[in-house]
């Protein structure tokens, strides 16, 4: 299943495909409200939410996320997942939604010459731990309680002493990239590349410090 199947096949209920993950949000008055809409949530989700599906609650909004743990992936039974939350949620008089307020995913990545060499400090300084599923040496780290941003490695040719090393890349969904590249730049922003844009554009600041606007476009 490719992304392009996955966007589309949420997009109608709500749910937006974000950074590996398929998100939305249940917009409510109060947290006793998010609290509510989190258990109806749980039990739509029933024997398969520990696998599957996490939730944040907040005073305003419960952030809902779908995710098969063991595959690393959004899988079918995902999707399913999110039609059958979906269901539950408006018979109780909740509306999942990604239309007033937008979900992200932020990661911070680290350019590096020798990655080998940089990634376990990384790693025992922020106490995160190896992405589950990759083995690879440019694999990321995650925060192991999914409260910070995933930190990836990406490998230079030659110094960059010119530059900044560090970078967030900000993951929206789709239909929301453009205005959030607009309204950077409206801030002050610089665009610097769109070249392979949606996949991504790159940003910095009057300083020159860098920041990505990435989807999922692109990347399959």
């Amino acid at each position: 299943m490719n992304r392009l199947e996955i966007s589309e096949a949420i997009g109608p209920l709500g749910w937006r495909l974000v950074l590996g993950a398929v998100y939305t949000e249940v917009l409510v008055p109060s947290m006793a409200d998010a609290a509510a809409a989190a258990a109806h949530a749980v039990r739509a989700a029933g024997a398969d939410a520990p696998r599957h599906l996490s939730i944040d609650i907040r005073s305003d909004r419960a952030v809902l996320r779908l995710r098969t743990r063991d595959a690393h992936a959004v899988t079918g039974r995902d999707l399913e997942l999110a039609r059958e939350v979906s269901q539950a949620l408006a018979g109780h008089g909740f509306e999942t939604t990604t239309g007033r307020v937008t979900v992200q995913a932020i990661e911070v990545a680290i350019d590096a010459l020798d990655i080998g060499a940089v990634r376990p400090f990384w790693k025992a300084v922020t106490g995160y731990i190896d992405e589950p599923g990759n083995a690879d040496l440019n694999a990321g780290l995650v925060d192991p309680f999914d409260r910070g941003p995933a930190i990836w490695f990406q490998q230079m040719d030659a110094p960059r002493p010119q530059r900044n090393r560090i970078h967030l890349d900000i993951d929206v969904p789709h239909d929301a990239a453009q205005a959030r590249v607009d309204a950077a730049l409206a801030a002050g922003g610089i665009l610097l590349s769109d070249r392979v844009a949606p996949r991504f554009w790159v940003l910095a600041d009057t300083e020159g410090n860098e920041a990505c606007i990435c989807t999922w476009q692109g990347r399959d």
